[in-house]
């Protein structure tokens, strides 16, 4: 992680993935998703344990923040240190923050040890983030590009197929309409004189951005 960027599932806010796991008969269902809040963190684990009411674990880990600053975890009944940590471990390991884990057990009858169920409970995750894959969040500068209306389809359109010099693409983050159409787009910030060439490339010096703001895309 850096100022500038961080490292999350790929996946939108509040999706993810579902994986389920078998060890000597228990069953290790495990939900990973993308979260930015401790409230939308809990609220998915809240869930499986409603959904799940009759599973005898519901063991979590989530971390958040662009500096990872937030970590939680908790073993839920589970020896102590044999689930939340490991969970939290593997997400650390694996540098991602704005996200949650919830691994909920079902007793298979056999007893897997402390050892076991630390390497279940780490295995669930690490299978989950494989399953999910990995995005990198960058902060980046938000510019406005006004455009008339007769004009803002096509300019829209070729926006959203730009690709900088640096082979960075650029993100439209959205069209605002009121005397004009104001498109936003999202680029890092040392790219923003690439962005100026490409606009006046594009229009014959007519088009430019105006900063707006910054926020997190990815």
């Amino acid at each position: 992680m850096s100022d500038t960027s961080y490292r999350t599932i790929d996946a939108a806010l509040g999706d993810g993935v579902d994986v389920e796991l078998e060890i000597k008969r228990s069953r290790f269902l495990t939900r990973l998703r993308r979260v930015a809040t401790e409230a939308a963190a809990r609220a998915v684990v809240e869930e499986r344990r409603s959904v799940f009411y009759d599973a005898r674990h519901h063991c979590s880990a989530f971390v958040l923040g662009p500096d990872a600053r937030t970590a939680r975890s908790s073993d839920d009944g589970e020896p102590a240190g044999t689930a939340g940590i490991p969970m939290l471990q593997v997400l650390q390991k694996n540098a991602l923050t704005d996200v949650v884990a919830v691994v909920t057990r079902y007793f298979g009858g056999i007893k897997l040890g402390a050892g076991g169920l630390v390497r279940a409970y780490s295995d669930a995750v690490a299978g989950a983030i494989e399953a999910a894959g990995t995005r990198e969040v960058r902060l980046s500068q938000i510019l406005r590009v006004d455009v008339d209306y007769a004009s803002a389809g096509a300019i829209e359109d070729q926006l959203r197929g730009l690709v900088l010099p640096s082979g960075t693409p650029v993100v439209v983050d959205g069209v605002e309409w009121s005397d004009m159409a104001h498109i936003m787009v999202a680029i890092p910030f040392s790219e923003q004189d690439e962005l100026g060439t490409a606009l006046a490339t594009m229009s014959a010096g007519s088009l430019t951005a105006v900063p707006v703001g910054q926020r997190w895309v990815g």
